[in-house]
């Protein structure tokens, strides 16, 4: 299960460069729509209305027939990417940790540090530069129960939180 801060529209692309596994991602439906860029987005990730508990349900369901396929799953926890740009981290939802101790795999958590400074949603904002990323150490779930979704998805978040200060610190000291 791979999992990562959801900052920009180049989530993605970094994340196709990133991960050398296959995978695929669980990701909205309204991208769908897009011109282009939909065509090749529903035939390669597994689409949830976030409007639906009947589409969150389907998406448990089709994301474990990939992981019995022996694709990993990446999800976005954060749900988006939150509309104010100011939040650094968003709050995490519960799926992708519901899915790993479900199956008993690993979370691997990465940190996107510049995605938001590069290309954000504001329209006509950004700058070159580097794009940091770092792959944290897996977590393992063998033995967890769902009892434990909670703790494992706020010590995710914790761990990717922390990441993104430690970038940010070091770019402050750099400047």
């Amino acid at each position: 299960m791979i999992v990562a801060n959801h900052t920009s529209m180049t989530d993605i692309m970094l994340m196709l460069a990133v991960v050398r596994n296959p995978f695929v991602f669980v990701g909205k439906k309204e991208l769908s729509k897009i011109p282009l860029f939909g065509f090749f987005y529903k035939r390669t990730c597994i689409l949830v209305d976030r409007n639906s508990s009947r589409s969150k349900n389907e998406v448990f369901k089709m994301a474990q027939d990939r992981l019995h396929q022996g694709l990993s799953i990446c999800i976005f926890p954060e749900g988006g990417v939150p509309d104010d740009e100011t939040i650094l981290l968003d709050e995490f939802k519960d799926g992708a940790f519901r899915l790993a101790i479900d199956h008993q795999i690993p979370i691997v958590p990465i940190v996107f540090a510049d995605n938001k400074e590069r290309f954000s949603y504001t329209f006509l904002s950004g700058s070159p530069g580097k794009m940091r990323i770092k792959i944290l150490p897996f977590i393992e779930t063998k033995g967890l129960t769902i009892e434990n979704r909670k703790s494992l998805r706020d010590e995710v978040r914790q761990l990717v939180y922390r990441g993104l200060l430690e970038f940010k610190k070091k770019k402050n000291q750099n400047i």
